[in-house]
């Protein structure tokens, strides 16, 4: 019997996905800038994102992918940094699927 097992590289794409079209950019204002974020994730071969907030009432900014591997947060897509060092990170925020909403991640 095979034992080992290649670690799985779980992704946040669909959280994102259902974040950005359910929340962040809901509504018929913002519909053409969540089809053009929407279809850059599509495209995105990394399986880890972040959002950016404006600030905390989670207004969106910019999509960034994160890399594990370099610690690194590269923009994707939307207006602010092209790059966030640990030290430009506020907060941390969770989505929730079911509430449709960010809540703050003590840390």
């Amino acid at each position: 019997p095979r034992l080992f097992k290649e670690p799985s590289a779980k992704s946040n794409k669909p959280i994102i996905q259902n974040a950005i079209a359910h929340c962040c950019l809901a509504g018929k204002v913002n519909e053409a800038q969540k089809n053009a974020i929407l279809e850059e994730i599509e495209r995105c071969e990394s399986n880890h994102l972040i959002i950016l907030f404006r600030d905390g009432g989670c207004q969106f900014r910019a999509l960034y992918i994160y890399s594990p591997e370099t610690e690194e947060i590269v923009k994707l897509k939307g207006t602010g940094p092209r790059a966030i060092s640990r030290k430009m990170i506020d907060r941390l925020y969770k989505y929730s699927s079911d509430r449709k909403q960010f809540t703050v991640i003590p840390a």
